[in-house]
């Protein structure tokens, strides 16, 4: 069965961006990215991986989710940003179709169920911080990429709800140079 991936930059704060929605900040340089690029190059957008030369083929995921939010970063320079996945932007606002981009203001948890009962690589949760408290109990991993900075406000990780206290198991952690910390944790 397929797993939700909860899987993003964080500032040690727990923001995923500052007050603005500027993620600028985050070290996008350093030896930590050779980390990234070797487990998780399929979450670079197609188009920087292609100039880039980065093989995206055989990644962890299948299919990327995301609020609006995080799907207008790119726009409009990258209205379909991550073509090699199927991409869901769970939205209530009209948007053009782009090609590869389904649209869908579906519950979803609903959504998130129906994917994972499907054959295929694992659903990767981009962001946001709302959508990532909507879906809460049906997330089965975090992978944080924890930055060495503060934003002191902004958009949190997971957006204040009413969840239960849960404990997670740290399942894997690499430090590098840079400061940034890989932290990939199993939900019990």
């Amino acid at each position: 069965m397929r797993e939700l991936v909860y899987y993003v930059a964080v500032s040690l704060d727990g923001y995923i961006a500052g007050p603005e929605g500027q993620f600028d900040a985050f070290l996008i340089e350093g030896d930590h990215m050779a980390g990234v690029n070797e487990r998780y190059a399929d979450t670079i957008p197609t188009h920087i991986a292609e100039a880039l030369g980065i093989d995206q083929r055989g990644g962890s995921f299948g299919a990327v989710l995301m609020g609006a939010e995080t799907y207008a970063v790119g726009l409009p320079d990258a209205p379909s940003p991550y073509r090699h996945l199927d991409q869901y932007v769970v939205t209530h606002r009209r948007h053009d179709p782009a090609g590869g981009v389904t649209f869908t203001d579906r519950d979803p948890v609903e959504l998130v169920r129906e994917l994972k009962a499907q054959e295929g690589r694992d659903i990767w949760l981009c962001g946001g911080g709302n959508l990532a408290t909507q879906l809460i109990d049906e997330i089965d991993r975090l992978v944080l990429k924890r930055q060495p900075l503060l934003f002191g406000n902004g958009i949190p990780l997971f957006a204040p709800g009413t969840y239960l206290p849960r404990l997670l198991e740290r399942i894997a952690c690499r430090d590098f140079a840079s400061g940034v910390s890989m932290v990939e944790y199993a939900v019990r």
